[in-house]
């Protein structure tokens, strides 16, 4: 007996900080997973169907090369690779990322279009004559429900959709140097690389 004695005030404090450790060590893993990797890498459930439908009215009173600029419709993402950009103009990242985008229009295989959400006509257009507008076309989302069922988790975003009207590809966040070498602009060409329908 007297040699057991000393050890169990020893064993008592062991079992008390146990659930402590424990949940120390897993607090600990769980803030690693929450502040490690990309969170524009989340992946999106999207990826490879159909393109969801669109039918967006025109961004009023916008023009281009002296030309109303359409709106956006399903059929404007079939038989060519397309490029949808999600912005506003009420969006800090979006001019962050508005220099990429001006500079990703001018390049050739693809068209370039942008989807304006939950934005004020006369704002969205300021913004795009102050900063230049990259977009073929723009199509206003006034509500919003467009933007939610193509699973848009805020703005800016942009899609990669292939010749055939499937989302190739997602890009969350703004739109950086190292962003657009290194994983929107191999998105792209991958799918401008892809057969078309039909194996033309």
């Amino acid at each position: 007996m007297s040699e057991t004695a000393p050890s169990s005030p020893g064993r008592r404090r062991l079992l008390v900080l146990l659930p402590l450790i424990a949940f120390l060590a897993l607090a600990a893993l769980f803030y690693g997973r929450l502040f490690t990797g990309d969170p524009s890498r989340v992946p999106s459930a999207l990826i490879g169907r159909p393109a969801p439908a669109l039918d967006l009215p025109p961004l009023e009173g916008l023009a281009r090369e002296g030309q109303p600029v359409a709106g956006l419709t399903s059929a404007d993402l079939k038989g060519g690779v397309t490029v949808l950009n999600i912005f506003a103009s009420w969006c800090v990242p979006c001019r962050d990322e508005h220099p990429y985008l001006v500079e990703l229009s001018k390049m050739p295989g693809f068209r370039l279009v942008g989807l304006n959400y939950k934005d004020d006509a006369g704002n969205a257009r300021r913004f795009l004559g102050r900063f230049g507008n990259p977009y073929a076309a723009v199509g206003v989302d006034a509500n919003g429900r467009t933007a939610i069922d193509w699973g848009v988790y805020g703005v800016p975003e942009t899609f990669v959709v292939g010749k055939d009207g499937r989302i190739a590809y997602k890009f969350i966040g703004p739109i950086d140097a190292q962003g657009l070498k290194e994983r929107l602009l191999p998105e792209i060409e991958k799918a401008i690389a892809a057969p078309a329908p039909g194996g033309g």
